[in-house]
């Protein structure tokens, strides 16, 4: 059961995902959180950072969408400035709104990533639907207040995989 909760990665950022690195594990596309994996949760647009990240993704060819547990209005006002189509009210890990986005991207589940700060939704999802998991180290250490129940369960299990020894602390960090 909690194997479903395995990222295939576990990398500090967004950052130290390369398309390279990608286009090796044959990834044409990359479904992204918004909230604490492209910027923290409480800011409204995309940093220089991020524009770059997403821009560098999609020059090899690998499209991006950013699907977000958060409201429209949220997702909106950081997604459409950066023209990168999204889905918000995603209701993660239901995998409706990842397949929707893999439809729209033309890719099958297999070449698509999902990348996501959250265990319980991000990586869950992901995992259900059949897609690569890549999980992000949180950008900032607060949260919505939704979130913080959610990572006392994460950290539990993330304590799991290390004693495990199925995920290290600081893998590709």
């Amino acid at each position: 059961m909690l194997k479903k909760f395995l990222p295939e990665r576990y990398v500090k950022n967004v950052f130290q995902i390369k398309p390279s690195m990608l286009q090796e594990d044959g990834i044409k596309g990359v479904i992204t959180d918004l909230d604490n994996t492209l910027v923290a949760w409480d800011v409204a647009d995309a940093t220089g950072e991020v524009i770059n990240w997403i821009s560098d993704l999609q020059k090899a060819e690998i499209q991006v969408t950013i699907i977000s547990n958060n409201n429209e209005e949220r997702v909106r006002i950081f997604s459409e400035p950066i023209k990168v189509p999204y889905e918000a009210a995603a209701r993660k890990p239901s995998t409706k709104a990842f397949h929707r986005a893999c439809e729209r991207m033309n890719l099958q589940p297999h070449e698509v990533a999902v990348v996501g700060d959250q265990l319980l939704t991000d990586v869950l999802g992901g995992n259900r639907g059949g897609f690569h998991t890549i999980l992000v180290t949180p950008i900032v250490q607060t949260d919505a207040k939704i979130t913080r129940f959610n990572r006392a369960i994460e950290r539990r299990i993330l304590n799991h995989f290390y004693k495990k020894g199925l995920l290290e602390k600081g893998e590709d960090k």
